[in-house]
């Protein structure tokens, strides 16, 4: 039976805020390991060996989502989708929250890094529950023919939360002086995440379970172990899946964090100017989601993922040629080019994972294939990106990329075999 067109508006909504609001505590997180974690919670003699450290703590979450997935995805499969985004999502928040009450290095030493890691590891526990549930909430509500585009709803809380979280800073970086900000300011963002929260939640509540986990509950009692089934039934398309994921991770992460660090640091261009330029490029993004689901739907998710990874080789070739210093126009364009095929990558992902596996293991098969590609491709991409701009320049960094679109490729290319 078809549900209202108000309650398809609702699920869609309540689909795009929750992961609006977990990339937004994310996306600060990123923020602030660029500009100003190494030197308050990482002093070391050499800034680069700072930097090194704050994006060591930001890759603390990547593996701590895997486990948040299993954990939500097993009560996903189990007793329903909606307990466990609601559940998800207070978590994500509260670790956020408390960041920003956290002391420094200089106040209490070893123990403040120490906190802030235990924090970022409660953000990927949260969030390792949150992509998955979202995806599964908008695609098992979708009109025959709309999966991706309902899908697509919650990757665009991507661009969402980082437009929400970018532009917090640049509205602190234009009212505030350096030193406020490094003293207090960059606690603002952290604080905030509890309004945001309490929306979410507030939407999340006042949804129903999805009718595809109802009628799958009907037809068989849920799985006692939902990972072994899932490893013992579905082994192909969990590595299929996981492969798929990397590109999107690896091309995010060095588009957005690295390029961050390495603007401001290495090319010396003005914080909140270089902010802007980011903030204006990501829309590129959302166009980009929102054209793939669009594709997605009129031909097939794996063919304009497909697409998409090939169009990422010559993004990550063309890094050093135009991540250059004193022209903000090269920059932007290159930003754009490397974002917009970001959302080819990324948007059909809602659509595709969750078709991957039956409903009885989805949630698990989603959370578990996204979060370790999010291992593997942007985990510790900002830090490996750091360590290969030190050791042989921009152009290697550009070549990782490529490799992690070539590593998406051979996945998807597995699943159109079999």
């Amino acid at each position: 039976m078809t549900a209202p067109a108000a309650s398809h508006r609702r699920i869609l909504f309540a689909s795009l805020v929750g992961t609006s609001v977990e990339f937004y505590d994310f996306y600060i997180y990123a923020t602030a390991a660029a500009l100003v974690f190494g030197p308050l919670f990482f002093p070391a003699q050499e800034p680069w060996l700072q930097q090194v450290g704050a994006y060591a703590s930001f890759s603390v979450a990547f593996f701590a989502r895997p486990l948040g997935g299993l954990v939500f995805g097993h009560f996903g499969d189990r007793l329903g989708r909606k307990s466990t985004l609601v559940a998800s999502l207070m978590l994500m928040g509260i670790s956020t929250v408390l960041i920003a009450f956290l002391p420094t290095y200089a106040m209490i030493g070893w123990v403040a890094p120490l906190l802030l890691c235990l924090m970022r590891f409660g953000q990927g526990f949260g969030l390792g529950g949150e992509w998955g549930g979202a995806s599964l909430l908008a695609v098992e509500n979708a009109p025959p023919g709309w999966a991706n585009r309902y899908g697509s709803f919650p990757p665009m809380g991507a661009p969402v939360g980082f437009i929400f979280a970018n532009g917090f800073y640049l509205v602190l970086g234009a009212l505030l002086t350096d030193e406020q900000f490094r003293e207090w300011g960059w606690r603002l963002p952290f604080l905030a995440s509890a309004v945001l929260v309490a929306l979410g939640l507030w939407v999340r509540l006042r949804i129903t379970e999805t009718p595809e986990f109802v009628e799958a509950g009907e037809k068989a009692p849920p799985p006692a172990v939902p990972i072994g089934e899932l490893l013992r039934d579905h082994a192909l398309p969990t590595v299929a899946g996981t492969m798929g994921t990397i590109a999107c991770f690896a091309l995010f992460y060095i588009s957005t964090l690295f390029v961050i660090g390495y603007g401001t640091k290495a090319l010396h261009y003005d914080r909140e100017l270089f902010l802007g330029v980011e903030l204006a490029a990501i829309l590129f993004m959302a166009a980009g989601i929102a054209t793939a689901g669009f594709l997605a739907d009129r031909h097939n998710a794996g063919r304009i993922l497909t697409l998409g990874c090939l169009v990422t080789i010559p993004v990550g070739l063309t890094m050093s040629a135009l991540l250059v210093p004193g022209s903000l126009a090269s920059v932007f364009t290159w930003l754009a080019f490397a974002l917009f095929t970001m959302g080819f990558v990324y948007g059909p992902l809602g659509g595709w994972l969750p078709s991957l596996f039956p409903a009885r293991v989805r949630y698990t098969g989603v959370s578990v294939t996204f979060n370790i590609g999010g291992i593997i491709g942007g985990g510790l991409t900002p830090l490996i990106a750091e360590t290969l701009v030190k050791q042989g320049g921009l152009g290697w960094v550009g070549l990782y990329l490529a490799g992690a679109a070539l590593l998406s490729l051979v996945g998807l290319m597995l699943l159109r075999r079999k």
